[in-house]
């Protein structure tokens, strides 16, 4: 059953704890789609929820290669960062269509990829509220279980 879920996240660490949380439920073929702007917190949540699944320290921001991925237990975990795209299609050079299938992907500003986002993603929006963040998830219930 899809839901939604939203938390107000006052601190980075916060928004870390999600990802971490988040990553806890992760299964192959999970999509997750993070919206929001620049700064907004995107990177932090993807680094929590890699370094929780793996024994990788040293996530950067995969802002100019475009992709890393990371081996997990289970599957392998790749992050896009979208940024820089100049067109949707570049997503299948990218080696997109097969980390959909073979591994769970988080995916920064989906919205470059026009009408190629998965229908299943789990959708991630970060918006500024007060001095904090708000992240709201909508995705199945099973990845929504945590306060």
């Amino acid at each position: 059953m899809i839901k939604s879920k939203s938390w107000y996240c006052a601190k980075e660490k916060d928004t870390a704890e999600i990802g971490r949380k988040l990553s806890q439920n992760a299964q192959k073929g999970d999509c997750f789609a993070l919206y929001g702007t620049l700064g907004m917190g995107k990177s932090v949540l993807c680094r929590a929820f890699i370094q929780n699944l793996t024994d990788v320290n040293d996530v950067p921001s995969p802002t100019f290669t475009l992709v890393q991925s990371y081996p997990a237990k289970n599957f392998d975990i790749y992050h896009f960062d979208l940024y820089r795209l100049k067109t949707a299609e570049e997503i299948f050079e990218l080696g997109m269509e097969e980390a959909l299938y073979e591994g769970v992907c988080l995916i920064e500003w989906p919205e470059k990829m026009g009408g190629y986002i998965p229908q299943k993603s789990i959708k991630i929006e970060i918006k500024s509220e007060k001095q904090g963040r708000k992240i709201t998830i909508t995705g199945p219930e099973r990845l929504l279980d945590f306060e």
